[in-house]
C-alpha cells in the first residue's frame, strides 16, 4: 500500500541488568538427563507501560543435556505474552519455557538463549530465583535500571529484535506519495508526531520511501541529495525517541521494479545502484534501523508463479549481497524479505522460504501483508459483519504464516495490516463495532502466534495535525490486543421504534475467555435484574431499561451503555431511535443519480442490485451485493443514496430492482429504470 526528551514515563525506556545465578552442587532432577548445575542470566532489556522485553541466557554446568525446561515464578503478576527460541507455557505465576526444535542439546558449559515480551502493572521485578529440568539455579538476582544499557538485542538474532518491533506503526501515504511528502494529504512529518506514536506505545514505526521521482538516470540514479537528507532526518528522529525503523523501497515496486522479467539489466541495475546509495547512507546507523527490500513485489510478462518466484528471489539475492558487503552495521544489519505480492498464500510462504534456505542469512526475516477477507475488507457481496468465514480467513493466514516462517525460526513482520476501506473520509462503509471485533481478534490471534504487527496508518487513524486518534476507542482496542484479549458482542447497535411500546432486547456476548463485570452507562452501573439478565452468553436488555435509556426517543442514538469485562476494553452499545426509512420517485442521469431517503434515524449497510429476471445487475455480477461507496453512497445530511457513474457503467437498460439493507434489519425495495444516459426511479 500504497534528541529530545520524551514524555512518557521513565521508568519503561532502559534496560535492566538482572541475575547471574550459579549452583554448584549437585541436586535431585525431574529429568533423566539433568543438568547438576546452571547459571542463568535475565534482563529486561526493554520496558514500557504494560509490557517489557526480556532476554534469558542458561549456561549448563553440568553433564550435557538433551531437551531442557526452564522455569521460574513471577513475583507481581507479570505475563509472557510472546516468546522466542523457546515456547512459554504457564500455570498461574509460574512460567516454564520449553527448548525450541532447534536449541534442545546443550553442551557441558555451553550457553542457550530465548526471549520474550511480557506484560506488568504496579513493578517488574525480575524473578527470585530458576530451575533448569529441576535443578534450582540459586544465587543472587536483583538490579536496578541502568540508565545507559542499550536497549538493541544482538544483531545476529533476528527474533529478538522483531519481537522488540512489536507493536509497530507505518508512516502511510508520506515520503510513498507521489510525487513528494504531502502529495497525498498528510502534512510534513515532525519530530512530535513520531514522539507521540512512541508515548502511544508503538514500538517500531514503517517508513515506506518511494525512491522514483527523486534520483537521476542512468547509469547512476544519482538519488537527489535533499530528498535523501530528508529521509534520513525522519529516520534518525524515529531513532532518537526509541523506535525501531524500517525503509524500503516502496511504490518502486509498480512504477519500475515490475518490468524486471523483460528488462532485466536495466531494472537491476537502477535497483542496485538504489541500495547501494542508501546502504552507504545509513552503514553507520543504529541496528534499530531496518531494511526491506521491496514492498508489495509484482511482475508483469512472466509465465506466472514459477518465474515469479525465481525473479523476486534474483532482486532479493541482490538485496541482501550489496547490503552486507557495503560494512558497517550493514553487515549484521535486519533484512527483510517480502513474499510475491506481500501475499500469504501458502505457495508464496513456500517460494519465500526456499529463498532463505539458499541465502543463508543469519540475520533476515520474513514479510507479509494482511487486510483482512476482502468483501469484508472492502464492503462488496454482503460482507457486513465480521462473521465465521472472516475470522477463518484471519485464522488461516496466521497459523500458515507461523507453520511455515515462526516453527521454523524465521520471524515475520505483517508489514500493513487494517480493512482496506476503513477511512474517515469514506465513513460507513466498515460498521464500527465489525471493525472493533476484527482489531481484537487481529491483535489475539497475531500475539498468540508470535508476529509482530505494523499497522498501516495513511492519516485514517492519527490525526497529524492535532496529534490525536481520530476515533479513540479503534485506538483502545488495537492497544488492548497487544497484551490481552477484550469482549465483544453480536453488536453494537440496539435499535427500537419511535413510538409504540417497547420491549426487551438482546445480545450475545462474545467472551473471548474472559467473566463478564456488568452494564455501565457513565460512572453509573445497571442494576443487574432490573436492568439487564444474563444466561450463559445472552445479555437481555429488560424494556425498563431501554424505556429509560430511550428518552425522547428522538431518531439517532439516544444513550451508550458499556458491557465490561475481566480484561480488556469496555464494549460500547449503541441505543439508538430509528423507523423503516422512507424513499421517493426521482430523475436523473447515469453521471448524476440519488434516490431520495428519509434516513429516520437508520444506517445504511449495503445495497442489492436485481434485474427484472432476477439475475445479478451492475458491475461485480457475481454478487448482487454491489461495494460501498464505489458503486453506492449514503448522503445523511443530504437525505440521499448516491447511485455513482461505476455502478451504472455496468448496468444494462432497463428495470434493475435495488434492495437498500439497513443496520436496523429494515429492507426497502426501490426500482430503477435505465434508458441511455436517463435514469429514473420509483418506490418498488
Amino acid at each position: 500500500m500504497r534528541s529530545t526528551r520524551r514524555t512518557r514515563s521513565r521508568a519503561g525506556l532502559v534496560a535492566v541488568l538482572a541475575a547471574v545465578l550459579l549452583v554448584a552442587g549437585v541436586t535431585t532432577a525431574t529429568s533423566a538427563q539433568a543438568a547438576t548445575g546452571c547459571r542463568v542470566t535475565y534482563a529486561v532489556s526493554a520496558q514500557w507501560p504494560g509490557g517489557f522485553t526480556a532476554d534469558v541466557r542458561v549456561t549448563n554446568l553440568g553433564d550435557p543435556i538433551t531437551g531442557w525446561n526452564l522455569g521460574w515464578t513471577f513475583a507481581s503478576g507479570q505475563r509472557v505474552t510472546q516468546a522466542w527460541n523457546a515456547t512459554a507455557g504457564t500455570a498461574g505465576d509460574r512460567v516454564t519455557a520449553t527448548n525450541a526444535a532447534w536449541n534442545g542439546n546443550v553442551a557441558t558449559g555451553a550457553t542457550v538463549s530465548f526471549g520474550f515480551n511480557g506484560s506488568w502493572s504496579g513493578s517488574n521485578p525480575v524473578p527470585e530465583s530458576f530451575d533448569l529440568n529441576g535443578v534450582v539455579c540459586t544465587g543472587s538476582v536483583g538490579g536496578s535500571p541502568s540508565p545507559s544499557a542499550s536497549t538493541s538485542p544482538r544483531p545476529a538474532d533476528p527474533r529478538a529484535t522483531v519481537a522488540a518491533m512489536q507493536p509497530g506503526w507505518n508512516l502511510g501515504n508520506t515520503l510513498d506519495a507521489i510525487p513528494d511528502e504531502t502529495a497525498w494529504g498528510n502534512p510534513l512529518t515532525t519530530q512530535a508526531l513520531l514522539r507521540h506514536v512512541k508515548a502511544q506505545g508503538y514500538n517500531s514505526v514503517r517508513i515506506p520511501v518511494t525512491w522514483s521521482n527523486h534520483h537521476g538516470g542512468a547509469p547512476d540514479y544519482t538519488i537527489d541529495a535533499a530528498w535523501l537528507s530528508r529521509v534520513r532526518q525522519i529516520v534518525d528522529w524515529s531513532l532518537a525517541e526509541g523506535l525501531y525503523v524500517m525503509i524500503n523501497l516502496h511504490h518502486d515496486s509498480w512504477q519500475w521494479i515490475n518490468t524486471y522479467p523483460s528488462d532485466r539489466t536495466v531494472v537491476l541495475n537502477r535497483y542496485t545502484r538504489l541500495w547501494t546509495q542508501i546502504s552507504a547512507a545509513f552503514r553507520d546507523h543504529s541496528g534499530k534501523l531496518v531494511f526491506e527490500s521491496i514492498n508489495e513485489p509484482q511482475f508483469a510478462g512472466t509465465s506466472g508463479d514459477e518465474q515469479n518466484y525465481q525473479v523476486l528471489h534474483e532482486l532479493n539475492a541482490a538485496f541482501v549481497d550489496l547490503v552486507r558487503a557495503s560494512g558497517g552495521g550493514n553487515a549484521t544489519r535486519l533484512l527483510v524479505l517480502p513474499t510475491l505480492y506481500t501475499n500469504a498464500d501458502q505457495g508464496r510462504l513456500d517460494a519465500l522460504t526456499a529463498s532463505f534456505g539458499e541465502l543463508d542469512d543469519p540475520n533476515l526475516a520474513a514479510t507479509v501483508h494482511f487486510y483482512g477477507y476482502w468483501p469484508f475488507s472492502v464492503n462488496i457481496a454482503g460482507g457486513t459483519r465480521y462473521d465465521a468465514t472472516v475470522e477463518q480467513d484471519l485464522i488461516g493466514t496466521f497459523d500458515r504464516v507461523k507453520t511455515t516462517f515462526v516453527d521454523r525460526g524465521i520471524p515475520v513482520i505483517i508489514g500493513e495490516w487494517a480493512l482496506l476501506n476503513w477511512d474517515h473520509n469514506r465513513p460507513g462503509i466498515i460498521e464500527r463495532g465489525e471493525f472493533l471485533k476484527f482489531l481484537e481478534a487481529v491483535g489475539h490471534h497475531a500475539r498468540t502466534r508470535g508476529l509482530t504487527t505494523m499497522l498501516w496508518d495513511a492519516g485514517q487513524f492519527l490525526n497529524r495535525s492535532e496529534l490525536r486518534w481520530r476515533d479513540q476507542g479503534v485506538h483502545d482496542m488495537i492497544r488492548a490486543s497487544w497484551t490481552t484479549r477484550s469482549g465483544t458482542a453480536s453488536s453494537d447497535q440496539v435499535y427500537l421504534p419511535r413510538t409504540g411500546a417497547i420491549t426487551s432486547g438482546t445480545l450475545t456476548l462474545n467472551l473471548n475467555g474472559l467473566t463478564f463485570q456488568g452494564l455501565r452507562q457513565g460512572s453509573a452501573d445497571l442494576v443487574r435484574g432490573a436492568d439487564y439478565t444474563l444466561s450463559g452468553s445472552t445479555l437481555t436488555l429488560t424494556a425498563a431499561a431501554l424505556t429509560r435509556l430511550a428518552g425522547n426517543r428522538a431518531y439517532g442514538v439516544n444513550a451508550t451503555i458499556e458491557a465490561r469485562f475481566s480484561a480488556g476494553v469496555p464494549w460500547p452499545i449503541s441505543i439508538i431511535t430509528a423507523d423503516p426509512p422512507v424513499q421517493a420517485a426521482a430523475t436523473g442521469t447515469t453521471g448524476s443519480f440519488a434516490v431520495p431517503t428519509q434516513f429516520r434515524g437508520d444506517q445504511l449497510a449495503t445495497m442489492e442490485a436485481r434485474y427484472a429476471d432476477g439475475s445479478n445487475a451492475g458491475p461485480a455480477n457475481w454478487t448482487p451485493f454491489k461495494e460501498f461507496w464505489t458503486h453506492f453512497q449514503p448522503d445523511y445530511a443530504a437525505g440521499t443514496i448516491l447511485l455513482k457513474p461505476e455502478f451504472f457503467a455496468e448496468v444494462n437498460d432497463g428495470a434493475v430492482t435495488l434492495t437498500f439493507h439497513f443496520w436496523s434489519g429494515t429492507q426497502v425495495a426501490y426500482r430503477i429504470t435505465k434508458s441511455g444516459t436517463t435514469v429514473t426511479g420509483a418506490v418498488s
